[in-house]
């Protein structure tokens, strides 16, 4: 009867450990994270009777998760997947916001050269042209403003950065302690408390939404997690924090950095919202800001350089229209040498919307380009014979020690500092400042153009007369014989004139001050079609086009991040599906294993209490 009760214990406390288990599962059915805990049962070793064995009953062996370390790993990576998504998605998505507000660009552009066609129409009306100086300051305010949008959002995304990296240390901090005490448990118990792997698969799954991990398992039950190119996070016990430091050009930008090392990680993240950020300021938004600015420089180069070509109301030359910074020059903060460098625009049409580094090594400069590829320099670099690539002019000075270096970002910032420069509607130089017209008894086909070469010249305005002695040889004024070369311009007292045909001998051509700058609009004209001159790559592509180049570049990345986006979650959803087909808590199946357990709890107590009685009755026989 001793065997028969021990059996029936032995069943009693495997039932209550199963109903315990159960309603572990049930209560946890809708913890974030929570494994599904299932028991284990072996029968106890029989006892031997002679020719023949009797059962002693059950043990408990285990009690343990429902897990797969392959559906796990595929739903981190998962998280990985779309924590980036989601994040790029939401960044693209301001980013495009901001261009197509109620003041975008292509709405102030339109308005400022409609306004230019209306001073054309009446180029002696002040309201007019006071009209044009207001959607000029207009067009100029929506400059300043999408700038400080996009350095708003760069702003965020520093923020968001740092942010994110203290969430990383603080989840491998926890991980860390996670790892001592799960080895520390199964040091002593022989096995790891479930519930303590589930919560550090809880934060490993967290952390992969934050940034792309590796998980590398170890024999003493810990894991190790690693980020980038094998900088750790996690090992044993011990957690690697990352940390962030100023970006050696730029003291306002945010790189990773291994907490310890210093190293810079920006480059090497991939995975996650902190992959997100990385990839799209340097991917999305700095391009779009340097587009931004060189839409900026194109609109401010062509149309000043046309109204250079005009007179005001007072007969004066046309000024500066609009004012923009050009290249902004960054020193490296690891620089040691005195050397410093300067640059400019020297052709806008080779502006190509990138950042350049220029480097010293000891002997000879050096340029890369933001994506490391190497630039060709031509000149030397002095002030009479500057570097000259990409559309820049750079002249270095000082003293530079070898691996000194500059960035150069030719655009980045100049939309901020688009402004106007004139506030007098007098000055809106509408008027051509010549009239130069060919003597009526000119016997050749040459027909005279003339523009300003140089507008700071004390003679500009004086009439002068050129006489052709031959189809290839031309006096001014009446002074030395000079040589024609069909193509070629005729320039004097900083004018220059532009023949077409063919001019013969005794042709002459005068030239002289416009008489009628309060009525003439010539000038005016051709500031309209400033609205399609290629300025850009090459004198191809116009200010607007620049800029409808800028949309499309933030259109076509926030069209694939939303369908990233898309993908990303289907990936995540379709991972979860599977973890919880093995992992999650099933509430039917749990009633029916209550209603199992329960059941086996029951007939053990019959055991026992069978049991009982048998041995009641044997003792009352011996007593009897």
């Amino acid at each position: 009867m001793a065997d028969m009760l021990s059996t029936g214990v032995s069943g009693l406390l495997a039932s209550q450990i199963g109903l315990s288990t159960v309603s572990h599962n049930v209560a946890n059915v809708n913890t974030d994270g929570y494994s599904r805990q299932v028991v284990s049962f072996g029968a106890r070793l029989p006892e031997g009777q002679g020719g023949y064995y009797i059962g002693t009953g059950v043990n408990t062996v285990a009690v343990q998760r429902a897990y797969s370390q392959f559906l796990n790993s595929s739903l981190w990576s998962a998280s990985s997947g779309q924590g980036r998504a989601s994040t790029m998605a939401g960044l693209t998505g301001q980013l495009n916001n901001q261009l197509s507000g109620s003041n975008n660009l292509q709405t102030s552009l339109d308005s400022f050269y409609g306004a230019v066609q209306d001073m054309a129409n009446a180029p002696s009306d002040t309201a007019s042209r006071q009209v044009l100086l207001a959607r000029a300051g207009g067009l100029a305010t929506t400059f300043r403003a999408l700038s400080g949008q996009f350095s708003a959002l760069s702003g965020q995304v520093q923020q968001q950065v740092s942010d994110t990296v203290d969430s990383i240390n603080s989840d491998s901090q926890s991980i860390a302690k996670l790892n001592g005490l799960i080895r520390s448990s199964a040091a002593t118990d022989g096995t790891p408390p479930a519930d303590l792997l589930d919560q550090r698969d809880a934060l490993v799954k967290k952390l992969a939404g934050e940034v792309g991990v590796s998980v590398v398992p170890q024999n003493d039950n810990t894991i190790s997690v690693f980020v980038g190119n094998g900088q750790a996070l996690v090992t044993g016990t011990e957690a690697h924090a990352l940390g962030t430091a100023p970006n050696i050009y730029d003291a306002t930008r945010q790189e990773v950095v291994g907490a310890a090392s210093g190293n810079v990680l920006s480059g090497r993240i991939g995975g996650g919202t902190l992959g997100a950020l990385l990839d799209f300021r340097s991917n999305v938004l700095d391009p779009a800001q340097a587009q931004l600015g060189r839409t900026a420089q194109a609109m401010a180069s062509a149309f000043n350089a046309q109204h250079a070509q005009g007179v005001d109301l007072q007969g004066k030359v046309g000024g500066t229209f609009f004012n923009v910074a050009g290249p902004t020059v960054q020193a490296a903060s690891t620089n040691s040498g005195s050397g410093t460098l300067d640059a400019s625009i020297s052709d806008i049409g080779g502006l190509t919307g990138k950042d350049y580094v220029l480097s010293y090594d000891g002997s000879n400069w050096s340029m890369r380009d933001t994506n490391g590829s190497s630039i060709a320099l031509s000149g030397t670099g002095t002030v009479a014979d500057p570097f000259k690539a990409a559309g820049l002019s750079l002249v270095v000075g000082g003293t530079a020690s070898a691996g000194d270096s500059f960035r150069v970002q030719p655009s980045r910032n100049a939309a901020a500092s688009f402004s106007m420069a004139i506030d007098d509607p007098d000055k809106v130089a509408a008027a051509a400042p010549f009239t130069a017209t060919a003597a009526a008894g000119n016997t050749g086909t040459g027909s005279p153009s003339v523009s300003i070469s140089d507008g700071s010249n004390a003679n500009l305005f004086n009439a002068s007369s050129v006489v052709f002695s031959s189809p290839t040889s031309y006096s001014i004024d009446g002074g030395a014989a000079q040589t024609f070369t069909p193509g070629q311009p005729i320039v004097h007292n900083g004018w220059s004139m532009q023949l077409s045909g063919a001019p013969q001998a005794g042709d002459s051509f005068s030239l002289q001050a416009n008489s009628n700058a309060h009525g003439d609009n010539s000038n005016a004209l051709m500031l309209g079609k400033v609205a399609n001159l290629g300025v850009l790559d090459g004198g191809v592509t116009s200010t607007g086009r620049a800029y409808s180049q800028l949309v499309s570049q933030v259109g076509g990345a926030g069209a694939l991040a939303k369908d990233d986006l898309t993908t990303q979650t289907a990936v995540y959803n379709q991972a979860m599906s599977s973890q919880q087909s093995v992992s999650g808590v099933n509430l039917d199946e749990e009633a029916a294993n209550l209603v199992r357990f329960q059941q086996a709890y029951q007939a053990s107590a019959q055991v026992i209490s069978t049991a009982n009685s048998i041995f009641g009755a044997l003792l009352s026989a011996v007593r009897g």
